[in-house]
């Protein structure tokens, strides 16, 4: 027979009386993430804020974040790339690591002599507000490019990657299902002799993923070929082809490991893609 004690414990169960509840997560401040590029973007030659990329979900005005970081004069035409993180909004370690990138670059300029960086370090405002993969929409963005899409995130990228016809694009993710460091290669015929070295500097702080298949891929040496249909990639039919990679670091490694790898990476994509343009100029 059940006493009061244990009908009153129904009753709270029931009604949530006395019972506690798992406090939702706390929403991230894209304020307090951007703040140090602001600071060093209000004084700094090579780091300009490019505001402006305004939308607006469920009645709440958001912004695109767009960085723009010239480097010192090359000795030919000047290179640009576009880096994307944070089309996942629960993957933040690629948020970090660019803006960790960013203010490497302002205090060591000649890592990007040569470039034109477009940065794009939230691309998925409303996603990494709320600590989830998909934008506030329930969709996910990167399944939704260059399919007539609704979402204004995944617009004004479009937007972005026609405009600014990049020689390169970068984006950063993490992946929860593997165990090491990987990448996809796409694009123009040089990208894997761009990924390989790229990977190579990751292995300096996380093992790389040499499984032959990965995320449901064929995979070589942590490399992969074939995509998603919808990711974030360069305009269709653009010619010529930029080269386009995705890096993909493991969830479970600690965040500065994850962080210090694709800082890594892209300071040699950049090192070594401005060699094969140096070289094929010579040609």
């Amino acid at each position: 027979m059940c006493n009061c004690s244990c009908v009153l414990n129904e009753y709270n169960i029931a009604t949530g009386v006395g019972v506690s509840h798992p406090a939702a997560p706390r929403r991230r401040s894209i304020r307090d993430l951007l703040a140090p590029l602001e600071r060093i973007a209000a004084s700094s030659t090579s780091l300009v804020s490019n505001h402006g990329a305004n939308f607006e979900v469920g009645g709440q005005s958001y912004e695109l974040p767009r960085y723009l970081f010239l480097g010192p004069r090359g000795g030919g035409d000047t290179l640009r790339v576009g880096i994307f993180a944070g089309v996942h909004g629960d993957e933040p370690e690629g948020v970090h690591a660019l803006v960790r990138f960013l203010s490497l670059l302002d205090r060591e300029p000649d890592l990007a002599r040569g470039y034109c960086l477009f940065a794009y370090p939230v691309c998925n405002p409303t996603g990494f507000e709320d600590r989830t993969r998909e934008a506030r929409s329930g969709r996910d963005p990167n399944r939704e490019f260059w399919r007539g899409s609704s979402e204004p995130e995944v617009k004004l990228l479009e937007s972005e990657l026609v405009s600014h016809c990049f020689h390169g694009i970068i984006s950063l993710h993490t992946d929860d299902t593997s165990h090491g460091f990987y990448g996809y290669a796409h694009g123009a015929t040089l990208t894997h002799d761009l990924i390989e070295p790229a990977l190579q500097a990751a292995e300096q702080f996380l093992p790389r993923n040499g499984s032959s298949t990965i995320d449901g891929f064929r995979a070589r040496k942590g490399v992969i070929r074939h995509s998603y249909e919808g990711i974030l990639r360069a305009p269709p039919q653009v010619r010529p082809s930029p080269f386009e990679i995705t890096l993909e670091t493991p969830q479970a490694a600690p965040s500065f490991l994850k962080e210090a790898a694709f800082v890594a990476a892209l300071q040699v994509i950049l090192a070594r893609y401005r060699e094969l343009i140096a070289y094929a100029s010579d040609l």
